[in-house]
């Protein structure tokens, strides 16, 4: 939903005129159809389908780069938002947009830290810690 948002209000202002914001709405655009297709299929259980896949590792991957890239699409966006525009929406439109950014990217961060622990077995939950090879 978040990127959702920066795509939108960035969609909603004159952007082809700024060459910044041509680089916000390939990161914010691409990962958010990203996004949804992994969404779609965990929704669909299709990762047990391919099972010869490390998903953990994958997705650990794809947050990471997600957000490396939302940090310099915030940074671009947040930049090149300049308070003297002559069209006062486009302005508004570009903050709140780098503010969703900004939100994106730590969400993006956070779950990355998630997806790593997913990845190296840390969220084990109570039953596969009380297995020991005490037989």
């Amino acid at each position: 939903v978040l990127g959702l948002l920066v795509w939108a209000l960035i969609a909603d202002t004159t952007y082809y005129l700024h060459a910044a914001y041509g680089w916000v709405m390939f990161v914010s655009v691409f990962f958010w159809i990203l996004t949804v297709l992994f969404f779609v299929t965990y929704l669909l259980q299709l990762q047990l389908k391919f099972y010869m896949i490390p998903w953990p590792l994958v997705l650990m991957i794809f947050n990471a780069a997600a957000t490396v890239l939302y940090v310099t699409a915030f940074v671009t966006c947040a930049a090149a938002v300049q308070p003297t525009s002559w069209r006062q929406w486009d302005y508004n439109r570009r903050a709140t947009a780098s503010f969703f950014a900004c939100l994106t990217m730590i969400t993006y961060g956070v779950s990355t830290f998630f997806s790593f622990r997913a990845w190296k077995g840390l969220g084990s939950n109570a039953a596969t810690s009380q297995v020991t090879d005490h037989a």
